[in-house]
């Protein structure tokens, strides 16, 4: 991202008196990856936002990105930046009220309380800490790595959390401390590095099989082990279906797998679509494959014991596969950074792109972009 602000003109332009998107605006917006699920108030508010802020969504300046909730029983989108957009809002922000805006110096902390201003450990810190100086007054924030490190299913950093764990987490310390210093300015948009924790997968996440058409319905009825022990307590009140997908991808017992689906049967609720691994499956179909999957131990699994097991969706989500053909890209063209590379043109780690985005690179590595 530039540390400019980029002035756009034409059809796709912001103007400060719009109160919705145009056609032209909207078309663009949803090929940068905004999804049919995103509601009219999370549009408007993001129109609002990038009015009030000066950042150019079309100029990949600011973002609005899903994630999935499940209070919500959907994608909920948030205005998200990188820190150069907060810096260009600050600066701006900072001239227009003729006042002055400078920084301290960044300082990092080891486990034991020790703060330096320049890490050159190995291990990553355990906090930094940002003071922004704004009209002779100190805003300082603290932000603490394991608050905000992006993980993978093992716990293990990923992406430039990997590779610069010092850099990233002082960009967030400076993110908060920018918030401090310009509240009105940046309210309601938050930086992709303060973000990116916000995908680290659920412990107990799988990759499940999609129930195939033509299936049998091997639950339909009450078996004689309802109510057998270990079988979750639901109280009989009916259960979002959300919240059972989840009780199912915790529990062992493949009898408490039978209770739920004949509670979501009772509730209605087996046409509902729910969240697993980044994947939108009905809850009748993820509960009958999560009960094959526990009928099914493995040949070096003990008597007593329930595998582990982790089955690849046949199907995979249309970012995953542009994910998959983009790195497959990058490692013909020989770019051995990928990751950094997508983050500085784009503004936001590869986790959190849509799947629009990856292949407009995709085309540029393979030299068949337009």
């Amino acid at each position: 991202m530039s540390a400019e602000l980029v002035q756009t003109a034409g059809a796709l332009a912001i103007r400060p008196d719009q109160t919705q998107w145009t056609e032209q605006q909207a078309i663009v917006l949803r090929q940068s990856g905004i999804g049919d699920t995103v509601t009219r108030a999370e549009l408007d508010g993001f129109l609002h936002l990038c009015q009030r802020t000066g950042l150019d969504p079309f100029s990949r300046q600011i973002y609005l990105i899903g994630r999935w909730d499940k209070r919500a029983g959907r994608e909920v989108y948030t205005p998200q930046t990188g820190i150069d957009g907060y810096r260009v809002v600050a600066r701006r922000a900072a001239a227009k009220s003729r006042g002055s805006y400078g920084y301290e110096d960044t300082l990092w902390c080891d486990a034991s309380g020790q703060w330096r201003d320049v890490w050159l450990a190995e291990e990553p810190p355990a906090a930094a800490k940002v003071t922004v100086l704004r009209d002779g007054l100190r805003f300082s924030a603290v932000a603490l790595y394991r608050e905000y490190v992006q993980t993978n299913r093992d716990g293990k950093p990923i992406g430039l959390w990997a590779k610069m764990p010092a850099g990233q987490l002082g960009k967030c310390a400076e993110a908060l401390a920018l918030r401090k210093a310009f509240p009105h300015d940046l309210a309601g948009v938050y930086t992709a590095e303060e973000m990116a924790q916000a995908d680290n997968p659920a412990p107990n996440d799988r990759h499940l099989r999609s129930v195939q058409q033509g299936e049998a319905d091997p639950w339909a009825t009450p078996g004689p082990d309802a109510g057998q022990t270990g079988t979750p307590a639901m109280h009989g009140r009916s259960q979002p279906a959300q919240d059972i997908a989840d009780v199912a991808g915790t529990t062992t017992n493949q009898a408490a797998i039978k209770e739920l689906y004949r509670q979501a049967h009772s509730a209605g609720l087996l046409a509902e679509t729910v969240k697993v691994d980044r994947e939108l499956l009905e809850l009748g179909a993820y509960l009958i494959t999560r009960g094959q999957q526990l009928a099914e131990p493995t040949p070096a699994a003990s008597a007593d014991e329930v595998p582990d097991v982790e089955v690849v969706a046949e199907g995979e989500t249309e970012a995953d596969a542009a994910e998959r053909a983009l790195r497959a890209a990058a490692a013909n063209a020989g770019l051995d950074n990928l990751d950094e590379e997508f983050e500085r043109s784009y503004g936001l780690p590869i986790a959190q792109a849509g799947a629009q985005q990856m292949r407009e690179m995709t085309a540029l590595l393979t030299g068949s972009a337009a």
